[in-house]
């Protein structure tokens, strides 16, 4: 190893797993002495040419000194990065810092040269550009500020890597070679293009385990039953169309089939590519299973083995082995413990998992992290299709398990351009990296509809969660900010994805009911006033309605300006009714097909056998891989549960193609709460094709630099500061928040001497902990006039909760009369900047009445979060009262989120309380805390989760 004289501490914390462009994997590390005859090999492998381009001339082999050299870094000055696959080097990276005579340098100098050596046979994977992003990162944490690259004109790939990064850079042409010079701080280009990298990226790495041309199940039972076995059965009867291998090491060596499948007793006995593993072993088998695969080049694994971290610390350990083990070799992992895969597209049909019945082709991606509620929704999609549509059906299906790699952010990356999919459902046990997550939703559902239902509370013992400081409810909060269609249950989940995979988005909150009965409109009526939509009259049709005044009122409806949505009430006929069933179906579908803009929804109640004959229509009996499950022509409710009159293919149609469907729902209150998230969504929508900005007006009165530069002397005071009263005052006066003034009050004369500076009228204030922003317990006194008033008040005060020691009393000028608020931001290490409004007193603290922004917050989301709270009305002029100056509360949101994101050591900002007047307002009280700002993840290279 390395001298201390040779090198600084090996820097651990550069290793990182990365996802390639295809998808594949690599190990990027810190380049070691111990790498010299790693360095040798993976030399001899790179071309003649690549060696040109690298050093300007025919270099056919290494010689002592330049292994010497290029092993031998002190990890500062001199450093570099290997992109590892299965231990061996791939790709290599290294700077070198330079003085401004172009010669070695240490610090201050801040630039450095970098160059790129890449295998032949691994160009084009993108592991260039991913080492550029690491040896930049590792750049900045050493204080180099530019890179500068020399590079052959006829090298134009690695010109490409250095032209498509996004950094600032100049160019220049001399002596026959062209000189790149960039700068490192990352820009919204840069992000730009790495976020687009990122997704590019792990989209493919998904798409390589759900679309594999060859699958080999691994552990598969010599007799009927047991997990591998019962995969294996399913993936061949789903019909799978790439080639498939039953692998159990326990086969006696005369064994070539099992149940006409190829069978092997190994993976690398398999003559030709596999693309992917299910893995049915005990745990303590799987390591060797894994060393196969790589071996053999399988591109991902689905580890249906448990015994891992839902087991324990030993699982845990046992988990992150086997991730670090599938990784080295380039391979993603679905799994442990997980429930397996699930693609209906008829290119692939491919149906890895345990579930009891087969999903229906459709155009939804259901994600579940747990196995159980996978099981459960995919019951109910299949019961609910009622197996006469692909559209209701499932797209893509991932159960997780413990999420040891593949993570519902990897599979909204692959959704995101999905062409197969217009709807993603997911069930969601624990948010990894609740930043990144929230990032990606917000770009997805922009595209396509997101629905989510979260867990709250405890953290299944499989899962890697980092710390959060937010309640459940703020996470929520942030998750609808970005666009996600929270749900409660999955119950509502299924009701709201079928709703969005079948009709349009509403284009507002008004709402026609019509129907047959006149009880259940008025219960659909009630529903939607609950649910802030708004209802007309229920139109009754009564109970003689014939399928043809439905199709009038529908149609009638539709075509009105004043309707952006139909909930239609139906009781269906019973017995001898049925053939006028079929007719009411054809004639809602028919009216509703004359303005294909307006989601329609229909609401049926279960009477007498109703019940059981839906029951019966909806039959979740396995389908034949050839197509649905047959359902009697004659049966009376057919028609009304599935709202068409004919069968419709085993594939779902092309996009252009699709006849509209109208689900039905058996309960008025979840058809209208599916509606209200659709209304919801679509005005989240609206909103986000055109985004707010930050006013510019808010910079005349921003010192940007002067609160750095105070803030960066506060900070030499220590790690973590809550500053006093003058400092937070004089920081926040910075970005234009001025806090009315506030003078110390230690004995009555003093009280009487701050009064005479402030001006009377003034108020009196206990600043105890136990006693701060706590009026009801009578530690405020207010519109004190006068001497005689304030000592009185004074005498008071010490008399009732103790000495002024105890007390810490303050006087301040009265304010002008308005609505107490309160306005906090705090740096959240899982979830990021997260700034918070809501009332004063109990309305915040007894009811959670608080509403919550990302930072960076715009002009827009600085209005909404101000209305959206429940007590709201209160700022508007409730009852008669005069309305407060909300713009004025707007700005001041606006200048907090600006002094947070500015300057991320800003850590926790509290403005309380904050009384909005009809004119102006006034901050009376505020508290800042400094640290260290939490590591940005999203600002640095891209990686895998490290376990």
């Amino acid at each position: 190893m390395q001298s201390a004289s040779d090198r600084h501490e090996y820097p651990a914390h550069w290793e990182a797993d990365v996802v390639l462009r295809d998808g594949g994997t690599a190990r990027i590390r810190p380049i070691t002495v111990d790498d010299a005859d790693r360095l040798v090999s993976f030399y001899e492998q790179v071309s003649d040419e690549s060696k040109y381009y690298r050093f300007f001339a025919p270099y056919p082999r290494l010689s002592a000194k330049d292994v010497h050299r290029f092993t031998h870094h002190d990890f500062v000055d001199r450093v570099g990065l290997a992109a590892t696959v299965g231990g061996e080097f791939i790709a290599t990276v290294r700077y070198d810092r330079i003085g401004a005579e172009g010669l070695p340098a240490s610090a201050p100098a801040d630039e450095a040269e970098v160059a790129f050596l890449v295998q032949d046979a691994h160009q084009g994977r993108g592991v260039a550009s991913a080492l550029l992003e690491h040896i930049g990162a590792v750049a900045r944490e050493r204080g180099i500020r530019r890179f500068a690259a020399e590079v052959l004109p006829a090298n134009v790939k690695m010109i490409k890597v250095f032209t498509d990064a996004g950094y600032t850079q100049k160019r220049s042409f001399e002596d026959g070679v062209v000189r790149l010079e960039f700068d490192l701080e990352p820009t919204d280009r840069s992000l730009a293009v790495q976020y687009a990298r990122e997704q590019r990226a792990e989209s493919r790495s998904v798409q390589r385990l759900l679309t594999p041309g060859s699958v080999a199940v691994v552990g598969v039972g010599r007799t009927p039953g047991g997990v591998g076995r019962s995969v294996l059965g399913n993936i061949r009867d789903y019909g799978f169309k790439g080639r498939l291998y039953a692998v159990n090491k326990a086969f006696p060596d005369e064994q070539k089939e099992l149940d006409g499948i190829p069978a092997h007793r190994s993976v690398r006995d398999i003559d030709g590519p596999v693309d992917l593993a299910v893995v049915a072993v005990p745990a303590e088998h799987v390591p060797e299973v894994v060393a196969e695969c790589g071996a053999h080049g399988v591109q991902g694994l689905v580890v249906l083995s448990a015994g891992y971290a839902e087991s324990g610390p030993d699982g845990r350990e046992r988990q992150r082995e086997l991730v670090r083990h599938a990784r080295a070799y380039g391979m993603r992992i679905i799994g442990p413990n997980a429930f397996g895969i699930i693609n209906t597209s008829p290119e692939v049909r491919l149906n890895a998992s345990l579930a009891p019945e087969a999903p229906r082709p459709g155009r939804i991606g259901l994600f579940a992290q747990s196995g159980a509620i996978g099981i459960a929704l995919l019951s109910r999609l299949h019961r609910r299709g009622a197996g006469v549509t692909g559209e209701t059906g499932v797209s893509t299906f991932v159960s997780s398990g413990n999420r040891a790699d593949v993570s519902g952010n990897d599979v909204l990356q692959y959704w995101y351009d999905d062409p197969h999919t217009d709807v993603v459902l997911m069930y969601l046990e624990s948010i990894g990296n609740p930043r990144k997550f929230t990032r990606l939703a917000r770009r997805t559902a922009a595209a396509k509809p997101l629905v989510v239902v979260q867990g709250a509370g405890t953290t299944p013992q499989g899962h890697a969660v980092r710390a959060t400081r937010l309640p459940h409810a703020t996470v929520s909060a942030l998750l609808r900010q970005a666009g996600v269609i929270r749900v409660d249950t999955i119950t509502e989940l299924v009701d709201t994805g079928l709703l969005l995979a079948r009709q349009p988005l509403p284009t507002g909150p008004k709402v026609v009911i019509l129907g047959n009965s006149e009880s259940l409109g008025l219960l659909t009526y009630d529903a939607c006033v609950a649910e802030g939509l708004q209802p007309s009259t229920p139109l009754d049709l009564t109970t003689a309605a014939t399928p043809e005044d439905f199709h009038v009122a529908l149609a009638g409806a539709l075509a009105d300006d004043a309707c952006d949505a139909v909930i239609v009430t139906a009781i269906p006929a019973v017995g001898e009714g049925s053939a006028g069933d079929a007719a009411l179906a054809e004639a809602l579908r028919s009216a509703a097909e004359q303005v294909p803009g307006k989601p329609v929804l229909v609401v049926h109640v279960e009477l007498g056998g109703l019940a059981e004959a839906l029951s019966a229509a909806t039959s979740t009996a396995p389908q034949a891989a050839s197509g649905p499950p047959t359902i009697r022509a004659d049966h009376p409710f057919r028609a009304l549960d599935r709202l068409r009159a004919t069968s419709a293919p085993a594939e779902p149609p092309a996009a252009e193609t699709r006849e509209r469907l109208i689900p039905a729902y058996p309960a008025a209150e979840r058809a209208v709460r599916a509606l209200a998230d659709a209304v919801q969504y679509a005005q989240w929508r609206r909103e986000a094709a055109e985004p707010g900005k930050v006013p510019e007006s808010l910079d005349a009165a921003i010192d940007e630099k002067g609160a750095a530069a105070l803030i960066d002397g506060l900070l030499t005071r220590g790690q973590g500061l809550t500053l006093g009263s003058e400092e937070t005052c004089e920081l926040l006066g910075k970005y234009g928040i001025q806090v009315h003034r506030a003078l110390p009050a230690t004995t009555a004369d003093a009280a009487v001497q701050a009064a005479a500076t402030l001006g009377y009228p003034v108020a009196l204030k206990a600043t105890a902990p136990h006693l701060r922003h706590r009026a009801d317990l009578g530690g405020v006194r207010l519109d004190l006039a006068d001497e005689e008033q304030l000592r009185r008040a004074y005498a008071e005060l010490t008399e009732l909760f103790g000495t002024p020691d105890e007390l810490r009393p303050v006087v301040q000028g009265m304010a002008p009369r308005g609505v107490d608020t309160v306005i906090r931001a705090v740096i959240d290490p899982a979830a990021g900047a997260v700034l918070s409004f809501g009332l004063a007193g109990a309305a915040s603290q007894l009811l959670g009445d608080t509403a919550h922004r990302l930072i960076p917050v715009t002009d827009r989301e600085a209005a909404t979060l101000v209305r959206s709270i429940r007590t709201a009305p209160l700022l508007f002029g409730w009852r008669g009262s005069t309305p407060v100056d909300t713009p004025a509360l707007e700005e001041l949101l606006l200048r907090v989120s600006r002094l947070v994101d500015d300057h991320p050591e800003v850590v926790a900002v509290t403005l309380e309380p904050v009384v909005v007047a009809p004119r102006g307002l006034s901050v009376l009280g505020a508290s800042v805390r400094l640290a260290p700002p939490p590591a940005r993840d999203d600002l640095g290279p891209r990686t895998l989760p490290a376990y």
